[in-house]
């Protein structure tokens, strides 16, 4: 009776002590779960985080980007581009190429955005970075106005590119180092269009000028108008028998070349053209390629002329029209400016593209 009484009493001893065992791996296991370095419990619950099958939220996923369609984009910009991937649904803000995008819109899986323009219109890849705060377009994209109160050989006589040349000074762009988005793609800026020739034509040689094949007229007036014609060339126009510039220059037609004799030329042949002749009021329907006349003392005649390169509308409602031009040398002037800080009383009219 001892001995069975002993054996009974081994017997519940060692299921007591089994018990211990199992809750010392239990304990064991849920320490390996907080672990960092533990593995079956932290797995399962990064797959719930990140949307698996227990069914989590695929917007808590680390953001990522996998696509962007278009993967090519005009220089001129205005296009809609749409990045897909995960985990996007708290973006912001969205910069190509350093500048900032307009119109952002932000899902789980896609952000889309229209793009800016390409800040000299020079083809070349650009990096998307998108990011969890708003990120404001900047006014213009690459430069701020040339010459800020200078009305040196504003296509005035006499006028010499050295003269001409002012330089510009950069704009400080209010955007987040690229460094802190949370992901990024890569776009091509590509010459797609006319427009995105005709610009990028105006970029190269705003101030190298394109002498081998127009020369330049500021010996003989100023050279806004030769300037302003070879960009129509670039953009697609073609010489004629009452428009041209032959042998580097040293042949041309006053319509190519004299401001005065341009303007009503191109009203006369507009609708060939497919050009509007607007006011300065009608601004907002001025385009990226488009023409501007300036007049600087209100006599009906114009005195300059540019190539709109930029146009983008303030916070209270104003459209701002910049433009590229010879004499002054410069890519990215503000029209205000010259009408009324270098040239108070001036005035300016557009010959607009219809399509």
């Amino acid at each position: 009776m001892t001995a069975s009484f002993t054996r009974r009493s081994l017997l519940s001893l060692a299921g007591v002590a089994g018990i211990g065992i199992a809750v010392a791996a239990c304990s064991r296991g849920d320490d390996a779960t907080s672990s960092p370095s533990g593995s079956s419990g932290s797995s399962s619950s990064s797959g719930a985080a990140s949307g698996g099958k227990d069914g989590g939220s695929s917007s808590s996923a680390r953001p990522a980007a996998s696509s962007i369609e278009p993967a090519q984009v005009p220089l001129a910009g205005g296009v809609t581009v749409t990045v897909a991937g995960t985990g996007l649904a708290e973006v912001r803000g969205v910069t190509v190429g350093g500048i900032a995008a307009h119109d952002v819109r932000a899902s789980a899986t896609k952000v889309t955005f229209t793009a800016p323009h390409q800040a000299m219109y020079t083809p070349g890849s650009a990096d998307v970075a998108l990011f969890t705060t708003a990120v404001e377009p900047s006014p213009s994209a690459n430069r701020s106005s040339d010459g800020n109160g200078s009305a040196a050989n504003d296509g005035q006589a006499g006028a010499t590119q050295d003269q001409a040349t002012a330089t510009p000074t950069p704009t400080a762009a209010p955007v987040p180092d690229a460094s802190t988005a949370v992901a990024t793609s890569t776009v091509a800026y590509a010459a797609l269009t006319d427009v995105d020739r005709q610009l990028a034509y105006a970029m190269r040689y705003w101030s190298d000028y394109n002498l081998a094949e127009y020369g330049t007229m500021n010996p003989i007036g100023g050279d806004c108008a030769n300037y302003v014609s070879q960009t129509l060339v670039a953009r697609g126009w073609q010489q004629r028998s009452d428009w041209y510039n032959r042998a580097g220059g040293a042949q041309h037609s006053a319509t190519w070349t004299y401001c005065p004799a341009m303007d009503p030329w191109m009203t006369a042949n507009a609708a060939e053209f497919g050009l509007t002749r607007r006011s300065l009021d009608e601004r907002s329907k001025v385009r990226v390629g488009d023409i501007v006349f300036y007049d600087w003392n209100d006599n009906q005649s114009p005195d300059h002329v540019t190539i709109v390169s930029e146009v983008f509308t303030e916070p209270d409602g104003t459209v701002r029209i910049k433009s590229a031009s010879h004499n002054q040398d410069g890519p990215y002037r503000d029209l205000d400016e010259m009408i009324t800080v270098q040239h108070p009383g001036g005035t300016a009219w557009f010959h607009t593209f219809d399509a």
